[in-house]
Order: C-alpha cells, then sequence, then structure tokens
C-alpha cells in the first residue's frame, strides 16, 4: 500500500481536494486552503514532499494512489495546478470510485512538442542530484516547481543526504508524459473549468480555449496563479457552490 501524506483541515460538505504540480508539494497550497469554508484534504502527490515514490508513473497510477488515500464520505470538488489538473480530471472519470463534484484545472500544459517530451523524458532517466548545501537544493527546488520569487521552499520538498541536500521529489517522475486533455474532457462526469493566467508561458489561454470555448484567462497572473493570488483563483471555485 503506498504511503501518502495527506494533509486535512476544516469542516464542511462537499470536501475540497487541493492537488499541486510537478516538483512542488501540498505547502503551496498553504494561503489557498484557508479561503475554503470547507473540509479541505491535500496530498503530496507521489513521490513529492513527504509521500512514497511509485514503482511506475502515469496519470493513472498517481491518480489511483491519491483515490486509494483519500477518506470516505461525499463527494469533493477538485481543484488541480498543472500536473494535479490532469489528475483532477482523470479522477474525475469515475475510473477510481470517487464521487467528483467539479473539477477546476489551473495551469495544465496541453501542447506537448518532441522537444518537451525528450526533456522529461532525460529528466526522468538522471538519478537524483545533489546538491553541495540546503541553500543551493531550495533553489533547485524553487526552479523545479516553479515557485521562484513568489513562495518560499518547503522544508518536505528536500532531502538531506550523503554528500549535501537533494529535492525529495522522485525524478522519475518527470516520465509521466503529456495527457490526452480531449480524452479527459470528453470523460469527466461533472463540471470543469479550466484557467490559465494570462501570462503563463507553459499553458497559454488561447491553447485551453481551443478546448473550451469557456476557458478563463486570470488576468496578469503566471503559471502557479493559485500562488500569485490565491483569492482570485479560488472565486472560480464557487461555480461549484464552494
Amino acid at each position: 500500500m503506498d504511503t501518502l501524506n495527506l494533509r486535512t483541515g476544516g469542516d464542511g460538505e462537499p470536501a475540497v481536494l487541493l492537488l499541486h504540480g510537478l516538483g512542488a508539494t501540498g505547502a503551496v497550497w498553504a494561503h489557498f486552503a484557508p479561503l475554503l469554508p470547507r473540509r479541505v484534504l491535500v496530498p503530496d502527490l507521489p513521490g513529492h514532499g513527504l509521500s512514497a515514490p511509485l514503482p511506475h508513473y502515469s496519470f493513472e497510477t498517481l491518480t489511483a494512489a491519491v483515490a486509494r488515500a483519500l477518506p470516505g464520505g461525499g463527494p469533493v470538488v477538485v481543484a488541480g495546478h498543472s500536473l494535479g489538473g490532469v489528475l483532477a480530471l482523470e479522477l474525475a472519470s469515475g475510473k477510481y470510485d470517487v464521487e467528483v463534484a467539479g473539477v477546476l484545472a489551473v495551469g495544465v500544459k496541453v501542447e506537448w512538442s518532441q522537444d518537451d517530451l525528450g526533456r522529461a523524458a532525460t529528466f526522468a532517466a538522471r538519478p537524483a542530484r545533489v546538491f553541495e548545501t540546503r541553500v543551493d537544493a531550495e533553489q533547485a527546488y524553487l526552479k523545479v516547481s516553479g515557485l521562484l520569487g513568489i513562495a518560499p521552499a518547503d522544508p518536505a520538498g528536500l532531502r538531506e543526504t550523503e554528500g549535501g541536500w537533494r529535492l525529495a521529489m522522485d525524478p522519475a517522475a518527470f516520465g509521466v508524459g503529456a495527457p490526452d486533455m480531449p480524452a479527459l474532457l470528453a470523460t469527466a462526469r461533472c463540471p470543469v473549468v479550466l484557467a490559465a493566467g494570462e501570462d503563463d508561458p507553459m499553458s497559454r489561454p488561447d491553447q485551453l480555449r481551443a478546448l473550451d470555448p469557456d476557458a478563463v484567462t486570470l488576468d496578469g497572473l503566471g503559471h502557479n496563479a493559485h500562488v500569485e493570488n490565491p483569492a482570485v483563483v479560488r472565486a472560480l471555485l464557487e461555480r461549484f457552490g464552494v
């Protein structure tokens, strides 16, 4: 059985499940979660933070691990960022015995070139890099998670190891590949809101609108919009009665 680190807090239903992006941890939701008058479930994804790695990473294996860790007792609204947005849509397919009442997917990269996939596969095949100092490892964590300049490094995202410090993230997680967004949207059994920051270089609003004409552009925000302006992103959950 996987070991998934799951932070919980608050009261009220439906619960809100918050899924972070590749390279980050559940700590990215630290200023977002308190804005929700609901029970909140915030995992570190497998191979990230304090959660155990998986033998193999795919959107399906990651989603299954999250689903197994969730407490029962009613539907959930899911907000996911980047990779977390893909997992939110996968969870909404109904294949994981979790009732999903709504999905907010923010900053999902929907167009992948062969160069993009090749770089990701290269990162996935490399062993974890060891940094001489904790400060160097913190900078690497912030760069990988896209949080440089907008959030502090989560201590759970680092590991002290022989010769220095490394990221807690399992590099193999880079190998998840590109999501089939049209299929994920077609199979979702709940309302879905797609959103991206106006200045997000990874998930351009025009690319999202090609999938969904109602996709939301978040003015003046970048890839980690939920960190840059939690209140603006939180307001989108009101569409699901949250």
